[in-house]
């Protein structure tokens, strides 16, 4: 596939890092060439230095014959002016557009067949914004993410020392749960994935992913001890995008909110914008205004600025001095190393929770969801199941009879918007959505290859 992406900043290069190894031929735009240097020396793709809107830049990456356009420069009138050339002069290739403003966003009929012709808009502060609030409303997970619109819910825990989930076998844990359509998906130890049998062991400091309908999430964590009280009183270093949208969300929840913005102009901005939520002028790595805040009695604070430095060394700072949890925002997931020790319970990485909106779009096969997960190594995807796919469709066959490779864990299957029990003799039938995790991203094109249509 021929992919153009616009943009070399840290979301376009994230995405051209996932799609370049997998055999895809990828052509990059960026105005620096310094961050196209940059690229070429990691990766085997092409690159081209110019305004990703300029129609002569894109004819010189090979436009006409793309199959799809990434258009994630760090404007929003970039992306869709070079959306809107293309649909003009080109009639092929599939677009896709960072839109980060919510005046653009709150206005869909902008993108609407009549309005600017992209053909995904995809929003990353909206993404992770949604991806914290999953972690607020449920504070005993490391990651969640929604399947077959919202019917079911991926989510993983850490495993303590001494903890329930510690030195159990798996199938100890289907006897507890006791719903077939609870499935443990994957275990990460140490970052790197453990084959999923019943036999399989859990230790300390393990990652276990389960696969469970949205309505039973919240008993599968009681089960497993890691149901923890609710985070009222939240406390955002940080009133960018992100903070602001967390905010509106969070305020109208019954949650007491408080925003550490460092910016005058920026504070004074979104204290007209948000109703009851406190914006505080400051900065979050100072010891005295989280005290004079009362840090000691605050549930949740959230490190989201744009900068992982501040972000880690406030979230720390926060959980030292009696912050009940921590979130801290990474863009750079090397970064990630740094917080062991530091008390820092979650770290969210906004260009995986992105990458996922961009990978269903690009995988093969009539693919629903996509979440990325384990800093891009795995994937979780929902594929919907169709007679036209000759011999390959899974439609009519029973789950034993389908060949997939060790390490794709079959972890829902929905059913007229029901979630069904998934057994050995279960039978696909046209339009299930089949919820898979692959523990190794590689093994992605073996879940295309029986979904896609001819």
């Amino acid at each position: 596939m021929k992919i153009l992406i616009l943009g070399a900043g840290v979301t376009g290069s994230s995405v051209a890092e996932a799609l370049a190894s997998e055999e895809n031929d990828i052509v990059v735009i960026d105005f620096k060439p310094e961050l196209l240097e940059s690229l070429k020396e990691r990766f085997d793709i092409a690159t081209v230095a110019g305004n990703a809107a300029h129609p002569s830049v894109l004819e010189q990456a090979g436009v006409s014959n793309a199959d799809i356009v990434i258009a994630v420069t760090d404007r929003d009138e970039t992306n869709m002016l070079a959306c809107l050339i293309i649909n003009t002069l080109y009639n092929r290739p599939k677009t896709i557009a960072r839109v980060r403003a919510i005046d653009y966003l709150t206005h869909p009929q902008l993108f609407s067949p009549s309005g600017i012709p992209v053909d995904f808009v995809i929003s990353p502060e909206q993404i992770v914004m949604e991806s914290i609030r999953n972690l607020i409303e449920f504070p005993g997970v490391l990651h969640i993410s929604d399947f077959a619109g919202g019917l079911v819910r991926l989510f993983s825990v850490k495993v303590v020392a001494g903890g329930f989930l510690t030195g159990k076998k798996i199938k100890d844990l289907k006897e507890r749960l006791a719903d077939g359509k609870i499935r443990v998906a994957a275990i990460f130890r140490q970052g790197n994935p453990i084959v999923v049998s019943g036999e399989a062991d859990i230790e300390t400091d393990d990652e276990v992913f389960f696969v469970a309908p949205h309505k039973e999430v919240r008993r599968v964590l009681k089960e497993l001890n890691k149901l923890e009280p609710p985070l009222k009183r939240i406390i955002i270093a940080g009133g960018g995008h992100v903070g602001k949208r967390l905010a509106l969300a969070l305020e109208d929840d019954y949650h007491q909110v408080k925003i550490i913005e460092k910016d005058p102009r920026r504070a004074r901005k979104i204290a007209a914008d948000l109703k009851s939520t406190i914006v505080l002028l400051g900065d979050c790595a100072d010891e005295r205004l989280l005290l004079d805040e009362s840090i000691e009695s605050t549930d949740l604070f959230c490190a989201i600025t744009n900068n992982d430095g501040v972000n880690i060394i406030s979230a720390s700072l926060a959980k030292s001095l009696g912050a009940r949890k921590a979130i801290c925002l990474l863009n750079h997931v090397s970064y990630s190393k740094l917080l062991p020790g530091t008390g820092i319970d979650v770290a969210v990485l906004p260009n995986q929770e992105t990458l996922g909106s961009i990978l269903k779009h690009v995988r093969r096969g009539d693919v629903a969801q996509v979440s990325s997960l384990c800093g891009g190594t795995a994937e979780a995807i929902e594929a919907i199941a169709h007679h036209n796919n000759g011999a390959n469709s899974v439609v009519g066959r029973q789950v034993n009879s389908i060949n997939l490779p060790e390490g794709i864990v079959m972890g829902a299957l929905i059913r007229n918007h029901q979630v069904i029990s998934v057994h050995h003799d279960t039978v696909f039938e046209e339009n299930d959505h089949v919820v898979m995790f692959a523990i190794d991203k590689k093994l992605v094109c073996n879940i295309e290859k029986i979904f896609q249509p001819i």
